[in-house]
């Protein structure tokens, strides 16, 4: 499995933020209002996102008080983390999406409130993907010293 690449996860945000920004354009007034448990429950996955990263590579390492590390359970902490970072991408551009269009009409109260939810979980789903991505980072074997390449 490839590392995902940054670029790719910043042009599906772009261009999952511009979808959402011209369907908006014409169904905002016929939708609910954005909810605020996208906020909480996204930032609790990038904790344990991150988290996860932080055990996986201090077992890899094999520091003290540390049991190794199944390489199936590597791969699949990798493969969450790809998709992990694919997905908060996509949902960032979502969110994305709302707080550019209701920007124009913040002076009405529920574009403002949609605009600080939106916002809020716009940034949840921003640190979601580097979770994923520092997740993803921790889970790859170090370079040993047979490992260099050939001269």
């Amino acid at each position: 499995m490839k590392p995902s690449r940054p670029g790719v996860l910043v042009v599906l945000l772009v261009a999952f933020a511009v979808m959402t920004w011209a369907l908006l354009q014409k169904i905002y007034s016929d939708l609910p209002t954005v909810p605020w448990t996208a906020i909480p429950t996204v930032l609790l996955l990038a904790v344990g996102e991150g988290y996860s990263g932080w055990m996986t590579k201090a077992r890899i390492e094999r520091r003290p008080d540390t049991e190794p590390v199944e390489p199936l359970a590597v791969a699949r902490l990798a493969a969450l983390a790809k998709a992990s970072a694919y997905v908060g991408a996509a949902f960032a551009g979502v969110f994305a999406g709302f707080v550019f269009h209701v920007i124009p009409m913040l002076d009405q109260e529920t574009p403002l409130r949609d605009f600080f939810l939106a916002g809020g979980s716009l940034v949840a789903c921003v640190v979601l993907v580097c979770a994923a991505l520092y997740l993803e980072h921790c889970c790859r074997v170090p370079k040993g010293p047979d490992d260099e390449p050939p001269a």
